[in-house]
């Protein structure tokens, strides 16, 4: 059955030169940024964003606040299809890889793998799967198995050579707080991470990612305004360099401050009881330019691609390959 399906990488630069490919999942924050009229400048102030967030948080040895510099990669995974000889492709998952440049040093150090999270088969299962399933219904429920093939591609996709051979480390997925739940200061504070928050219940995401194998934690780095949600399977404070996690906090904050600025581009600072709200109206827009409602329409329109090309055709061969090792 593994012969029938493998992975392979492909890996583009995000700077301020980048087109989306034909093949990316649109929806992404960088796709959405490199559209339009102020393309270039789009990801210009954001690329400056991100270096300038990285070197207030590694502020030691680092006295004119401008030794780093942070390199982006977009990185696909596409699911290689081979079927009685019919071949086909496609991409399955989208994550962003981060790299320092360490200007004192002229040395290039490798950060995290993960950041940003996109997913064609996520915008099936939420877009078309789950709103189909709860048509005209009273209450709320999950289909069943909801999720489970998603998570398996993923895992499939962190336990292959490919996988492996091509980065040291599992990802870390950053992502927004839920604005359905409460967060609560936990007294603990991280050098870098700053300080953790914890939910009062888990979220629908929670219970997604924990098919792909993920748990999460909850901080507020110094100087932001809302904790972050750190998906992660191993130990997030002790797996991963200083470096890296600032790597992660810097870009993937800089990404929220333009996604959703009413939470993290706030005038004031989450409290010791916080609950996120995309209602709340005292924040500052920065100057690049997003377009959030086109984004939720492509969801649903790439969910339905997705079923009409992945799901519908491969469905039954998916879910038994996704269920044919232990992972």
């Amino acid at each position: 059955m593994n012969k029938k399906f493998a992975f392979t990488i492909k890996s583009i630069c995000f700077d301020e030169n980048y087109n989306p490919s034909e093949s990316t999942r649109i929806t992404t924050n960088f796709a959405n940024l490199a559209r339009g009229e102020k393309r270039q400048e789009n990801l210009r102030n954001t690329l400056v964003m991100i270096d300038n967030r990285f070197n207030s948080l590694a502020h030691w040895d680092n006295p004119n606040g401008d030794r780093y510099g942070v390199e982006l990669e977009i990185i696909t995974a596409q699911l290689n299809i081979d079927i009685d000889g019919n071949a086909d492709t496609f991409p399955v998952i989208e994550i962003l890889k981060t790299n320092i440049v360490d200007k004192k040093t002229n040395e290039r150090i490798d950060g995290i793998v993960g950041n940003n999270f996109s997913s064609y088969v996520r915008d099936f299962d939420f877009s078309v799967l789950l709103p189909a399933h709860n048509q005209n219904k009273a209450q709320f429920t999950l289909p069943d198995n909801f999720g489970e093939l998603h998570g398996n591609i993923f895992k499939h996709f962190i336990n292959s050579d490919i996988y492996k051979n091509s980065f040291n480390k599992t990802p870390v997925i950053c992502l927004s707080v839920s604005s359905k739940n409460i967060y609560y200061r936990t007294g603990n504070e991280h050098p870098v991470l700053g300080i953790e928050y914890q939910q009062d219940e888990l979220s629908l995401t929670d219970a997604y990612f924990a098919k792909m194998g993920l748990h999460a934690r909850y901080f507020m780095p110094a100087n932001s305004v809302a904790p972050l949600a750190f998906y992660f399977a191993g130990d997030l404070l002790s797996d991963y360099t200083n470096l890296e996690l600032i790597s992660t906090i810097s870009t993937m904050e800089t990404f929220q401050k333009i996604y959703r600025p009413e939470i993290y581009n706030a005038n004031s600072a989450a409290g010791k009881c916080y609950q996120p709200s995309l209602n709340f109206q005292d924040y500052s827009l920065t100057r690049i330019v997003y377009d959030r409602e086109e984004r939720s329409h492509l969801a649903v329109e790439q969910g339905k691609f997705t079923e009409e090309n992945f799901i519908k055709p491969y469905q039954t061969l998916l879910e038994q390959w996704s269920a044919s090792s232990v992972l």
